[in-house]
């Protein structure tokens, strides 16, 4: 295997369910998906502000990674209710419009909270 290195966000969440905010292998980075709370555990209203916040979140763990949101190839929303399409979008746009990483967006039954409205995960290639 090559090398692999574990990004923490340093969520509670994470030694409970055993997983990381990313994982370098080699010279790619995987983000886990990414729910958009605030660092104070709030939840912003609304499936725009919930976007902005959770590709803050990627870009920081890219960061930490050694990467930036350019490096971005592949992003996956998961979007509790398909009607807040323009706004996941808009905000993903905003991050991506000129980068335009391969994107796939689907509708869930549900998150792992009720509040969330959208979830992200991300892969960058270095």
């Amino acid at each position: 295997m090559t090398t692999r290195r574990n990004i923490s966000s340093g969520s509670k969440w994470e030694p409970l369910l055993g997983y990381s905010r990313a994982v370098v292998a080699g010279n790619t980075v995987y983000v886990s998906g990414t729910v958009g709370a605030a660092a104070d555990g709030s939840i912003p209203d609304g499936a725009y502000a919930q976007t902005v916040r959770a590709l803050e979140i990627i870009r920081d763990a890219l960061a930490q990674a050694g990467a930036d949101l350019t490096q971005v190839v592949r992003t996956r929303l998961f979007l509790a209710n398909m009607g807040d399409f323009d706004a996941v979008a808009k905000a993903h746009g905003e991050v991506f419009g000129d980068i335009r990483p391969a994107t796939t967006i689907v509708e869930v039954a549900k998150l792992v909270d009720a509040a969330f409205l959208v979830e992200v995960e991300a892969l960058a290639v270095i």
